[in-house]
């Protein structure tokens, strides 16, 4: 009598929907919290950099802030790397498959982090210099968007990046040049931030928003068209694994 084969299917990874959501709930309180005490605190000790209050409730805050996340973003990029992936040929398709959906996670964060520093602290600041008189580089929304909202921006970036190339095989052999734009326009943007408060402390003191001192911010949505060839990489090699995963074996 003859053994008989029966063929099987492997199961698929699960995206890491739990983790996901416990991110994003942190980075929301987080946001939500800054954005809720600059409304309320920005107007009453917000309008003098000079006064005791504003070195209290501003300065503070931003000499705390600072020092948190060089050290968190150092801390989970550094973790990474020591953790890298050194036998990259030998990660099986399942495992594959689920690091990318943990890619996709991340990068999902990184969008949510561009678009919560866009709409809350962005538009903030514009709300802010059209209606108050600009004294100096340090006020309640630049606090929040220069030293909190960009620096997150970028660091959901890097990580999402370092996280690919230790852990996606594909993306150890070689740097993906569309993830590489996506993640370096928030950087490049950083020099033009130090222009554009330069220049409106010393000689440009109009607020438009089509001023060519703005022009630089440019280079942040130019680097946003390079996500769809970074959606292209990461979709054809899921389709990929996906058809391995999909063989019986056996």
């Amino acid at each position: 009598m003859s053994a008989t084969n029966i063929a099987t299917v492997e199961a698929p990874p699960k995206a890491p929907w739990i983790q996901l959501a416990l991110a994003l709930f942190v980075i929301g309180s987080v946001f939500a919290i800054y954005r809720v005490y600059q409304h309320s605190t920005a107007f009453t000790l917000g309008l003098d950099y000079f006064s005791e209050d504003f070195q209290t409730y501003w300065m503070t805050l931003l000499y705390a802030q600072l020092p948190i996340l060089t050290l968190l973003g150092a801390g989970i990029v550094g973790r990474l790397w020591f953790t890298r992936e050194r036998y990259p040929a030998q990660v099986s398709a399942r495992e594959e498959l689920r690091r990318h959906y943990v890619v996709l996670s991340q990068i999902l964060v990184f969008a949510i982090v561009a678009y919560l520093t866009a709409s809350i602290f962005t538009e903030a600041d514009a709300a802010w210099h059209q209606v108050t008189v600009r004294d100096t580089d340090f006020t309640p929304t630049h606090i929040g968007l220069f030293y909190l909202g960009i620096p997150c921006f970028i660091m959901a970036g890097i990580v999402a990046f370092t996280y690919a190339h230790t852990r996606l095989p594909k993306f150890i052999e070689r740097v993906s040049l569309p993830f590489a734009l996506v993640v370096a326009g928030p950087i490049m943007i950083m020099p033009n931030l130090g222009l554009n408060e330069w220049g409106h402390t010393f000689f440009y003191a109009e607020e438009l928003f089509a001023a060519p001192i703005h022009w630089g911010f440019v280079l942040l949505g130019w680097a946003t068209f390079a996500a769809g060839g970074l959606v292209v990489q990461l979709l054809t090699r899921i389709v990929e694994l996906t058809r391995v995963m999909d063989k019986p074996a056996g």
